[in-house]
């Protein structure tokens, strides 16, 4: 069942059966990383689902938390659909370059292309935080240095706890 609750007249929050959830239990998984979820091309409830399964599923991690579903304007490129976004705390022990090359491998699984800065997408999947690590390389800075300007990140990560 899903459920949705207007946050203003371009934001609405929904909620399904894994957005949100919570795990009561702890983490033998070394490390607690923040992950931005997103997409805007095709059935992109049903595809956040279908990403919960599969990282349920993957023992090099664990699912601790997610947020409720916030559909939300696109920014930069503003000639698509909306957006929906959400977060996940998850645990693992991969490093981070190993988790983010993961990452990449699961958004190529559910179709993602990439063709320009800000392009609709099938899924779009960002660390957020990274324990309290500070990473900043060509290929990945961490924490994601445009967090906290997107309200596509902070509405959600406001419902978790990092």
């Amino acid at each position: 069942m899903v459920k949705k609750y207007a946050l203003s007249e371009k934001l609405t929050l929904i909620y399904t059966a894994f957005f949100p959830y919570k795990k009561q239990q702890t983490s033998s998984h070394r490390y607690r990383v923040t992950i931005g979820i997103g997409g805007n091309v095709g059935d992109v409830l049903r595809r956040f689902n279908h990403l919960f399964f599969k990282l349920k599923k993957d023992k090099r991690v664990e699912v601790l938390e997610t947020a409720p579903i916030l559909k939300n304007p696109p920014f930069g490129y503003l000639e698509q659909d909306d957006f929906l976004n959400s977060v996940a705390v998850v645990a693992t022990s991969m490093q981070p370059k190993f988790f983010l090359a993961y990452l990449m491998r699961l958004e190529k699984k559910f179709s993602r292309k990439r063709s320009f800065a800000n392009a609709p997408r099938t899924l779009d999947l960002d660390i957020l935080f990274f324990d309290n690590r500070v990473i900043d390389t060509k290929s990945l800075k961490i924490p994601h240095p445009h967090w906290m300007k997107r309200e596509s990140v902070v509405i959600p990560l406001a419902s978790v706890s990092r």
